[in-house]
């Protein structure tokens, strides 16, 4: 199951670099499980965003989908505030886990499901 955070977003510039930063922290703090991709969750635009979403609904996780194709300043925000250079973006209670080739690894290894585990992130 999974939520769409983009009917409270506003759209922002990209001259406002405080307040995109603001908006990605507060997502990821209110927000147990934060998907930053291209797409949507019912629509992912690209194939690695299509990848994370497989993996996340397979494992009947929660999360959010915030797509970085809405605002230029977003897509290059979330690159600057993970210092990480490529979407998507998987964040679990507030840390960064990683783009699409990390969380396949972790899912094919199962440190994934270990780790949603240890954070209480698995349905019941």
């Amino acid at each position: 199951m999974h939520l769409s955070y983009m009917d409270s977003y506003q759209t922002w510039s990209a001259a406002m670099s405080d307040e995109i930063h603001d908006f990605i922290d507060k997502t990821i703090k209110d927000h147990d499980v934060v998907l930053f991709m291209k797409g949507t969750p019912e629509q992912p635009r690209c194939g690695f965003s299509s990848l994370v979403v497989q993996v996340l609904d397979h494992m009947g996780v929660e999360y959010v989908g915030v797509d970085v194709l809405q605002d230029e300043g977003l897509r290059e925000g979330i690159k600057v505030y993970s210092d990480w250079p490529t979407i998507p973006q998987l964040y679990l209670k507030g840390e960064f886990i990683g783009g699409a080739d990390i969380v396949r690894e972790m899912f094919q290894s199962g440190e994934l499901k270990t780790t949603l585990g240890e954070k209480g992130l698995l349905p019941a």
